[in-house]
């Protein structure tokens, strides 16, 4: 067995209000209890400086977005910096005149910004209307596009967002460009409207999903959830309740923390040497029919 390399993580799951100084204020609380216990790592969810606008589509909702660097950044920023801990931040961002992106943000200890990651898949469905609001990362950008994993301190860290979690193809590229983490800021919850069977589905195909990117790629996986019940100012949904459950899994799927459905800090070690003995005794890189594989760049095989 190999010898450990340790890495404490911390993960803030948080509600959200309709004040972007008091959602910071909440992450910053969380964030300095994570550092606190030990955390060099700290993970925030999904757009956590406001509720989740994208339950409707209005213009008027851009006027959220912001410059990166920007207002936000400069608090995380200088948050990691006093603190001495790599930070994951989660924003909507103003990158031109008509040009919004869903924005993943990494400091290293010092504050500087690491790199950025911009959502590549983006939903449309009821209740998540974020191709309104959201144009995807550019693949071939050195600005936030495709799935570049990106290199801190703590180690390269394969960062992608929400719906992206759903996509094995994302997990395994940020894997194959030598990712030591995958991380999830996310936010998803249940329609009030569905019965707790339904619900309980939903939740456990979510988790089930990212267990097996772990699984898949030999890498731990860290996943930030918002929780709490956000209305749909327009109307037309019952609103959504965030089901929280964020979560640290190890590389063979098993878990290492688990939140419930509250407000919570998780904070856990992370062996990221024991991702080298599970690969050798698991050898899915080395048996992958890379020769076989074209038809995946394919929307569909008719």
């Amino acid at each position: 067995m190999s010898t450990n390399r340790e890495l404490r993580v911390g993960l803030v799951q948080q509600p959200c209000v309709d004040n972007r100084e008091q959602n910071l204020a909440t992450s910053e609380a969380g964030i300095r209890e994570a550092a606190e216990m030990g955390a060099r790592l700290v993970l925030l969810q999904e757009l956590h400086t406001s509720l989740y606008f994208c339950q409707h589509e209005s213009t008027e909702l851009f006027d959220l977005a912001e410059a990166i660097p920007g207002p936000s950044t400069q608090r995380l920023s200088a948050l990691a910096r006093e603190l001495g801990i790599v930070l994951v931040g989660s924003l909507f961002e103003r990158r031109a005149a008509g040009l919004y992106h869903n924005t993943a943000v990494v400091f290293e200890t010092d504050g500087s910004i690491a790199g950025r990651y911009r959502k590549m898949h983006i939903p449309d469905d009821p209740g998540y209307y974020e191709k309104f609001y959201f144009t995807p990362g550019d693949a071939a950008s050195d600005t936030g596009g495709g799935f570049t994993p990106i290199a801190t301190s703590v180690g390269k860290l394969g960062l992608l967002v929400c719906w992206d979690q759903w996509y094995p193809e994302a997990a395994r590229l940020m894997a194959l460009a030598g990712a030591d983490l995958l991380l999830y800021p996310t936010a998803i919850g249940w329609n009030p409207a569905d019965d707790a069977d339904e619900q309980q589905r939903q939740r456990e195909a979510w988790v089930t999903i990212q267990r097996a990117h772990a699984v898949a790629n030999g890498l731990p996986v860290l996943v930030a959830n918002r929780v709490g019940f956000e209305p749909d100012p327009s109307g037309q949904t019952q609103g959504s309740r965030f089901w929280g459950h964020s979560f640290v899994a190890g590389p063979q799927g098993e878990y290492l923390a688990r939140a419930g459905e509250g407000p919570d800090v998780l904070v856990v070690d992370v062996d990221l040497k024991r991702s080298e003995d599970v690969r050798r005794w698991w050898p899915f890189l080395r048996d992958r029919r890379v020769d076989a594989y074209a038809d995946l760049t394919k929307r569909y095989r008719d």
